[in-house]
């Protein structure tokens, strides 16, 4: 390597160069990038790249074949399949910040005070933590689902207070790691508030495991909820939301295959390309990543 190409180098940022270094280790990765960023283009604005209704029935366009008409076909109620999927990754992204804004909540908050305190209070939200732990993620989806009754928000609700032990524990791990750092005992000796140490110089540095960790979790929580609403506990008729779709198509599967063929081949690119992120997430935020 020349002179001058180190020069530059070393004058790039450094948050730059070990996101360099992460792409260059995991060059698959940018296929993630590209997919997730078509996510978000398709959730925010689904309405530019179809001028179907999502929600309009035409059952005189019952299960039409794809065509250029249809690129993805019609489903059993005349409703074009294409421009469900669209609206579905709307469905998705919304579903997805609801849950891990919940679970990340209280994982956070359990995870922080059971670290930083220590002691009885440690063990007794430890303690419920193994308990929610315990029992089977689906199962206990599942129940809190009937408890609540059917629908989205319902779906969402179940989710997020059954994800969030996972959390609990990672943050509590990284707490214990922190706390016991010189700038958080200076904090300490000049007085600073428990809340105000937690949040200023606990809680912030204990953010980028985290940080990875909801990004390997958007696909699983996106797949979460599709199976709940493939069992009819999630999205209701006709609100298009892939699980559903795929759940509707499968009476259909062997004759009109696009129906579950489609929204199935969405979520599972969804769940791929937030693991390939996550892959760069991972290396980005880890300090050693700057010397590969």
């Amino acid at each position: 390597m020349s002179a001058a190409s180190t020069a530059i180098r070393s004058k790039r940022p450094e948050w730059r160069r070990r996101f360099v270094s992460a792409v260059r280790n995991n060059p698959i990765g940018v296929v993630g990038i590209v997919i997730v960023l078509a996510f978000f283009v398709l959730a925010i604005y689904p309405q530019g790249f179809s001028a179907y209704d999502p929600e309009k029935l035409s059952l005189r366009d019952r299960l039409v074949v794809p065509s250029s008409e249809h690129l993805f076909g019609t489903d059993q109620l005349g409703m074009d399949v294409f421009t469900r999927v669209i609206y579905g990754a709307r469905t998705t992204l919304k579903v997805v910040l609801v849950v891990l804004a919940i679970a990340t909540g209280i994982g956070f908050v359990v995870g922080t005070v059971a670290g930083y305190f220590g002691g009885w209070v440690d063990e007794i939200l430890m303690r419920f933590t193994d308990i929610v732990i315990a029992f089977p993620f689906l199962i206990l989806a599942i129940a809190v689902n009937a408890a609540l009754g059917r629908g989205l928000v319902q779906t969402m609700l179940a989710v997020g207070f059954s994800w969030w032990p996972s959390y609990a524990r990672l943050v509590r791990g990284q707490v214990l790691a922190v706390k016991n750092e010189e700038y958080v005992m200076a904090a300490q000796a000049l007085g600073g508030r428990n809340a105000r140490i937690m949040v200023r110089h606990v809680f912030r540095n204990a953010m980028d495991p985290v940080i990875v960790r909801v990004t390997l979790d958007v696909g699983l929580v996106a797949l979460a909820t599709a199976g709940l609403s493939f069992l009819g506990l999630g999205a209701q008729p006709p609100t298009p939301e892939w699980g559903r779709m795929v759940a509707e198509g499968r009476d259909f599967l062997l004759d009109q295959w696009w129906l579950s063929t489609f929204p199935g081949l969405a979520l599972f690119l969804v769940v791929v390309g937030f693991n390939l992120v996550g892959m760069i997430l991972r290396d980005w935020l880890d300090p050693s990543a700057v010397n590969r």
